[in-house]
């Protein structure tokens, strides 16, 4: 389920480019009016398999309309809009809508940049049909990642568009298939999905020298900065409904709770 915020900015005209840790956090902040345990739940722990923890939600800001400087994103429109989706209907969905109700603002405070939002309108948005054949663009780039030695030592290398697509579809469908397992308690029997990038897309991004992956920094403090690669193009699935329905519900690859991975049906 996906619920659409309308905000509007009241303290500055300004937010840091690096919000996706702060704005992460005014999220569980909201979460906790409605349920503090699960609140802290989520936070703390979330849901793991096979070594692997997942939050079973993504967002994506997005603004009317803004202009950048050096450091920060300028609001030339204070009105800003906050997409939230996860399947969990009753602990994070309800919980979040009762937030919502109480706090009715929002407060993004990073890079020594404070912004404050009130919240103007929650609304519900309705669910799409899932179907063997659908294309996305992107509200917020996605994260996909597989370990690789470098110079002797184990990091994890971030795929870009133009990366081997099949290792980039294996590791998309194992992240789908994980998450399966945690929504729905039991194991995935189903075939998998293919993804395609638009190339129609990705030809005209270039020819205009406008980047199609995108180095985005996760920032908890200045001591603690993360960076990571995210594949900002369209793309096309075929295959099994019921992982594009996880996919579209939990964000795609990884990093959703850190506001990667959400899209928009394009029809």
């Amino acid at each position: 389920m996906r619920l659409r915020l309308t905000l509007k900015a009241t303290s500055t005209n300004q937010i840091s480019p690096n919000y996706n840790y702060a704005l992460s956090a005014a999220i569980y902040k909201l979460l906790k009016f409605g349920s503090a345990e699960f609140s802290e739940f989520l936070h703390e722990n979330g849901y793991k398999t096979k070594g692997k923890t997942y939050k079973l939600f993504s967002y994506s800001l997005r603004f009317e309309k803004i202009r950048f400087n050096n450091s920060a994103i300028e609001l030339v429109s204070p009105n800003v809009f906050l997409f939230v989706s996860s399947p969990l209907v009753d602990e994070f969905i309800k919980n979040i809508v009762i937030g919502t109700l109480r706090s009715k603002k929002i407060e993004i405070f990073t890079n020594r940049i404070k912004t404050e939002f009130s919240i103007e309108q929650a609304e519900l948005l309705p669910e799409i049909d899932y179907l063997q054949n659908m294309k996305f663009k992107m509200l917020s780039p996605m994260v996909l990642s597989t370990p690789k030695t470098f110079n002797g030592k184990q990091a994890q290398y971030y795929f870009r568009y133009d990366d081997n697509i099949e290792m980039i579809n294996k590791v998309l469908n194992n992240n789908l298939i994980n998450k399966y397992k945690l929504i729905y308690n039991k194991d995935y029997n189903g075939g998998t999905v293919k993804l395609s990038w638009d190339n129609v897309y990705i030809k005209r991004q270039i020819n205009k020298n406008k980047r199609i992956s995108k180095k985005i920094s996760i920032t908890k403090d200045m001591n603690n900065i993360i960076d990571v690669i995210g594949i900002q193009t369209p793309f096309t699935l075929e295959g099994n409904p019921e992982l594009i329905k996880v996919g579209y519900q939990c964000g795609f690859g990884e990093k959703n709770s850190m506001g990667f991975g959400m899209v928009e049906e394009v029809r």
